[in-house]
Parts: structure tokens; C-alpha cells; sequence
């Protein structure tokens, strides 16, 4: 009994340095990551089948969602902590967003694909004013000056 006890203490203090250092290297699997291979998160068939009225407002929607997710990673790394916050939490939807939009603009050039021109608002006529009452004709009665 006392041999085992003295084999499992040395083991015992070594799980924790063996569980860092595999905490380290899978991290650092992760930090090698770079936006080039950006596309192992996306689905590469997805916009197969888009025509250019379905692809123009895709491109905006993740243009619009890859900002905010900048923002979002931005914004947690003044915090204490940041950077692993914003790798933890943001990093791997920056990435799919990233590579759908690649992706999309790949679909957006093969398919030979135009902006199209925003429509011009319509400006409504103002309104005709109305004409003045007749006279002898009393103004409608407001509810207002009521008393009851």
C-alpha cells in the first residue's frame, strides 16, 4: 500500500502540467487558424443556386453581421480578459460569416452579378389646403370646451 500511495502523488502532481500543456497546444492549434482557410466553416454549395436578386441582399445581411461581430470582438478586448473572451465567444462566427461571404462573392461574380440602383423615394405632394368655412357656418364643436 505505501508503494502505491508513493507512485500516484509524483503522478498526481504531474496531471495538471500534462492537462495545461494539451490546453496549450489545442490553443494554439487555434491561433494558426488564419481567415484563409476561413471557408472550412461555410458551406461551400450553399449559394450554388442563388440567382443576383438573392445574393445582393445575402451580401449585405453577412457584410452587416461580419461588422458587428468586429464591433462585438473589439469592444470585449478593453475588457480584463479580452482576447480570450473575444476568441472564445466571437472568433469562429467571424470566421463562418467570413467565409459565407466569400463564398457569396464568389457566387456574386460567377454569376456576373450588378449592384442594382437603389429606388428613388417617392416624395409625397403636400396636401391641398383646405378652404376657409363658409359663412354663417360654425366651426365643429370640440369636445374640449365641454362642460358637463
Amino acid at each position: 500500500m505505501f508503494l502505491r500511495i508513493a507512485f500516484s502523488r509524483p503522478l498526481l502532481r504531474a496531471v495538471p502540467a500534462v492537462a495545461l500543456f494539451v490546453l496549450g497546444v489545442g490553443l494554439s492549434g487555434c491561433a494558426d487558424m488564419s481567415d484563409t482557410l476561413s471557408t472550412a466553416f461555410a458551406d461551400p454549395a450553399k449559394y450554388e443556386l442563388y440567382d443576383c436578386k438573392q445574393l445582393e441582399p445575402e451580401r449585405k445581411n453577412l457584410a452587416a453581421r461580419a461588422a458587428e461581430l468586429q464591433g462585438l470582438m473589439a469592444k470585449a478586448q478593453t475588457g480584463v480578459g479580452g482576447p480570450v473572451v473575444a476568441e472564445l465567444a466571437y472568433r469562429n462566427d467571424y470566421i463562418a460569416v467570413r467565409g459565407q461571404a466569400r463564398l457569396a462573392d464568389e457566387a456574386w461574380q460567377r454569376n456576373k452579378c450588378h449592384a442594382s440602383i437603389p429606388a428613388a423615394p417617392v416624395v409625397a405632394a403636400p396636401a391641398a389646403p383646405s378652404p376657409p368655412p363658409a359663412r354663417g357656418a360654425h366651426p365643429p364643436a370640440r369636445s374640449g370646451g365641454a362642460v358637463y
